[in-house]
């Protein structure tokens, strides 16, 4: 009897991806055979960069993440509930990084309406390694429009992409 692959998703704006982004997505593939990193494209968030630049740097940085991994990869945009892209992908699994109590009250009630409409994908919690708890995209981007250096949150090469958009470089 062939055994069914776990395939994980682990949804975000990324924008940019960050060292805890970064983190969980490693943490996470140890879990699943097939990790989705799934890229919101939520105009709402009014994001820096494109729906298709985050999608470039997340694969960028996926180079990086798979070579220490037996799981695959995959980078995918979406625009709908994040339960309708699960089912979409066929993801059984979705992993979310916690930083704080204000992520978990969030999550919290996000995973009980994700159960309402899907009970058979679970949600799995994983907290921040505690050196990159303070890391958010929103704070690296605010760091880098006052000239703050934002090395220690981001790889070189989405620093690159961070100071280049906001004309720093």
């Amino acid at each position: 009897m062939a055994t069914q692959k776990r395939i994980g998703l682990y949804p975000g704006t990324f924008d940019p991806i960050t060292l805890g982004h970064l983190d969980i997505i490693k943490r996470g593939a140890s879990l699943v055979d097939h990790l989705i990193i799934g890229v919101s494209n939520n105009p709402a968030k009014n994001p820096l960069f494109s729906i298709e630049e985050r999608i470039e740097m997340t694969e960028r940085e996926m180079d990086i993440v798979a070579d220490a991994n037996s799981a695959t990869f995959e980078v995918k945009p979406f625009n709908s509930l994040l339960m309708h892209f699960a089912e979409e992908v066929g993801a059984s699994v979705i992993i979310r990084g916690l930083r704080a109590t204000s992520d978990f009250e969030y999550e919290f009630q996000m995973t009980a309406m994700n159960d309402k409409l899907n009970p058979d994908v679970e949600t799995v919690f994983l907290m921040a390694d505690p050196s990159l708890q303070a890391i958010a995209s929103r704070l690296v981007k605010e760091i880098a429009i006052y000239d703050g250096e934002i090395a220690k949150f981001v790889t070189p090469s989405i620093r690159k992409n961070v100071l280049k958009k906001l004309g720093k470089n």
